[in-house]
């Protein structure tokens, strides 16, 4: 049933997303915009409220006493957040910090639905914890549990805590009395208002689709207006290709303080998803080459195999965090035989999504990827340096 009812979702998410970038025409498709622009000024108005109440106090933040990064965008996802995420927790961490990532945990699995009823019921959602997919030591849960960017943070960072909960105030204070941490970065937390301090904002906008079509939510890909952007004390310019100038001059427009960071996703080897064996970046060049992946931009992603000197023969696209099932991981493998690839590569993120499957007949590797600052790396010490008061 669960199952089903993905499935359905993923369809209708699918059939909006081909409205919104313009891929659907006909009379079924104009209503559909129709009815998504008229929502998105619903949604306009509902941020700019929530925003107003937060102002003037109707609505309370709570502070605890740390550090508070915020990592966020303003679009829906494909700006590359996770592996900055990554880089600014391992530099805190370096630079003597206690780290705890707090993420809400999307599309993770939730609990039972009669355990949930019972929470609403005696009033226990408070008191009760949140998931802890790694405490600074150990992996402790699995992607499907923790959600695939929360669990792929944890395999990466294995002295940082990372928690999943939507209440991220209570998760903030479980990270503080638990394991003692004093820096909690909030993962996709720019929306996050409800807890303060002595925070720090960082907004990644991606260099090739910076503000989406510039339509808020559901109309578009925009979660807030680009002038929201001056909430931000720095902002990463991500899978830049260095001509940058008319961008920076509109970031500069609505925010003009803000540090402003170039930066790249770098490759730094080849992964069998199966076996963990690693190999070079040379393994796939001059090579068949067939790409699976379920990210929000894949266009990206396979334009990099083709950099690395692939030739990209079969190229399967699913929605953002799919999760696989073993027959289309199959069906995939045979695909990709008939157009004689010699491999099939994936993501990360992605990887962690893979059901075990019975034949192998094609090897699977994903790509190990990290940020690669191309400007803007003074700047990036300042800031760790601010949040660490050095």
């Amino acid at each position: 049933m669960r199952e089903k009812f993905r499935a359905w979702t993923e369809t209708v998410e699918a059939f909006v997303l081909e409205v919104i970038q313009g891929q659907r025409t006909g009379r079924r498709a104009e209503l559909a915009l129709a009815g998504l622009f008229a929502l998105s000024k619903v949604f306009k108005a509902a941020v700019k409220a929530r925003r107003l109440l937060y102002n003037i106090r109707l609505f309370r933040d709570s502070t605890l006493g740390v550090q508070v990064i915020a990592v966020g965008n303003l679009t829906v996802g494909g700006t590359g957040k996770t592996p900055v995420v990554e880089k600014l927790a391992r530099e805190l961490q370096d630079q003597g910090r206690t780290v705890a990532i707090l993420s809400r945990g999307y599309r993770s699995k939730p609990p039972p639905l009669s355990k949930q009823m019972l929470d609403r019921l005696f009033l226990r959602q408070e008191t009760t914890p949140p998931r802890v997919v790694s405490d600074g030591k150990s992996l402790l849960l699995d992607s499907e549990t923790a959600g695939d960017e929360p669990y792929m943070l944890a395999s990466n960072l294995k002295d940082v805590v990372v928690l999943v909960d939507k209440d991220r105030v209570k998760a903030g204070r479980y990270a503080i009395t638990k394991f003692g941490c004093d820096t909690l970065l909030l993962d996709d937390g720019f929306q996050y208002w409800k807890l303060a301090g002595r925070r720090h904002d960082i907004v990644l906008v991606d260099c090739q689709q910076p503000f989406g079509n510039e339509h808020l939510l559901p109309r578009g890909t925009l979660r807030e207006p680009p002038t929201h952007l001056a909430r931000a004390k720095t902002i990463f310019i991500t899978k830049s290709d260095g001509n940058t100038t008319r961008l920076r001059a509109r970031i500069a427009k609505h925010n003009p303080a803000a540090r402003v960071i170039e930066c790249v996703h770098h490759p730094l080897y080849f992964e069998d998803v199966f076996t963990g064996e690693r190999h070079g970046l040379e393994l796939i060049r001059g090579r068949r080459v067939a790409s699976l992946s379920g990210i929000a931009q894949p266009e990206s992603f396979e334009d990099s195999l083709v950099k690395l000197g692939a030739e990209l023969v079969y190229a399967k696209r699913f929605l953002d965090h799919h999760r696989f099932t073993q027959q289309e991981v199959l069906n995939a493998i045979n695909r990709s035989k008939k157009r004689q690839a010699d491999m099939i590569v994936t993501t990360q993120k992605d990887a962690v999504r893979f059901p075990k499957i019975d034949r192998r007949d094609l090897p699977i590797y994903f790509v190990r990827v990290e940020i690669k600052i191309l400007s803007g790396a003074k700047d990036f010490h300042d800031c760790v340096r601010q949040i660490c008061f050095r």
